[in-house]
């Protein structure tokens, strides 16, 4: 159920593959946890056309959507090692940060359900 979708500067992407960068959030993701490794999944949007502020400075961000029901620790628990993770994969990136939004349960549906 979680999605994790990061968007990024086109260099990311140059810097490491797609798939170590997913595959990076996406170990890290099971190492809480919190999730169905079977569940997670990760998706990479590199951005050739972006301004950070008022600079061209190379940026990751990821979105994590996941399932209610996990506490404000849990959740910052999970932002924290996300980033530290690709911090240390990508030491001269400068803007590196994750938001956490739940989904409710009673408003979801996907294809299984219905």
């Amino acid at each position: 159920m979680p999605h994790f979708v990061i968007d990024c500067s086109e260099q990311i992407v140059k810097l490491k593959s797609p798939q170590e960068i997913n595959k990076k959030v996406y170990d890290t993701a099971v190492s809480t946890g919190l999730f169905i490794p079977e569940e997670i999944k990760v998706r990479i949007n590199p951005f050739q056309y972006y301004m950070t502020g008022n600079t061209s400075n190379h940026f990751i961000h990821v979105f994590a959507n996941i399932m209610e029901g996990r506490n404000t620790e849990q959740k910052a628990e999970l932002s924290k090692r996300i980033v530290t993770e690709l911090k240390v994969m990508f030491p001269e990136v400068p803007i590196i940060s994750i938001n956490i939004r739940d989904f409710e349960r009673a408003t979801y549906c996907n294809k299984s359900m219905v």
